[in-house]
Parts: C-alpha cells; sequence; structure tokens
C-alpha cells in the first residue's frame, strides 16, 4: 500500500494510538505481574502481553497493514476488560484502564487509517477507467 499524500494523515491521531498501545502493553505486563494478579507473585496471563510487543515496533512507524491488525486484535482486550470490570476492585481498576486505552487506540487507529482507505479509493476507481 502506498502511502498518502503527507498533507493528508492525521499525525495527531497517529500519536495517539502509539501512546495507548504502548499503555496497554504496559499494562497487560503490570497487571498480572504486579498490579492485581490472579496468583500471589504473579501469572502466565502476563503472556497476553506477547501479540502487543509483537506488533509494536510496526506501530511505532505507524504502518498501515499494523494498524489493521491491531484494530482486530485490540477487540480481544477489550472484551476482556468488559468481563473483568465486573471482578473486585483491584481488577476493576485495571479493567477500566484497560478499557479506556484499548478504545483510545480503536478510535485513533480507525482515524489514522481513513487517509490510505480513500488513497486505495481513488486508486481503485482509477484503474476501472
Amino acid at each position: 500500500m502506498t502511502q498518502p499524500p503527507v498533507a493528508s494523515m492525521t499525525p495527531r491521531a497517529a500519536r495517539v494510538a502509539q501512546a495507548s498501545w504502548l499503555g496497554l502493553l504496559i499494562l497487560a505486563v503490570a497487571w498480572e505481574a504486579w498490579l492485581a494478579p490472579l496468583r500471589p507473585g504473579g501469572s502466565w496471563l502476563v503472556l497476553k502481553a506477547l501479540p502487543l510487543l509483537a506488533l509494536t515496533p510496526r506501530i511505532v512507524r505507524v504502518e498501515p497493514k499494523a494498524l489493521q491488525w491491531a484494530v482486530l486484535l485490540v477487540l480481544f482486550y477489550l472484551a476482556e476488560a468488559v468481563v473483568r470490570v465486573f471482578e473486585p476492585l483491584p481488577y476493576r481498576a485495571c479493567a477500566l484502564l484497560e478499557f479506556a486505552l484499548g478504545s483510545m487506540f480503536f478510535a485513533a487507529a480507525i482515524v489514522t487509517l481513513q487517509p490510505y482507505k480513500r488513497a486505495a479509493r481513488a486508486r481503485g476507481k482509477e484503474s476501472t477507467r
């Protein structure tokens, strides 16, 4: 996918997406290692951060394909947050933060991807002429 013109990009949305992605990664590790692990001393659920870690370098570079995959992936973290928000307080606070970060990433990534979608649609119309 080619890059759209720089003027059409939304750098603020890309920065919000990057920051919320990194926040989600840090929260995933901290939640299961120290803040509110399922078992005292940490839990194997800390491995839920690995998919986030795998996409992080490409999210930082704002690669469109990585953002598309990340939008799909973040839905699993949002679902976890919705389920775990009904647990006692330390878990609830982490779940609310996870929901906020995941929602911010989702919205910012969609806004960041809009110029790419417009450019692809324009290329598609040109090729049919």
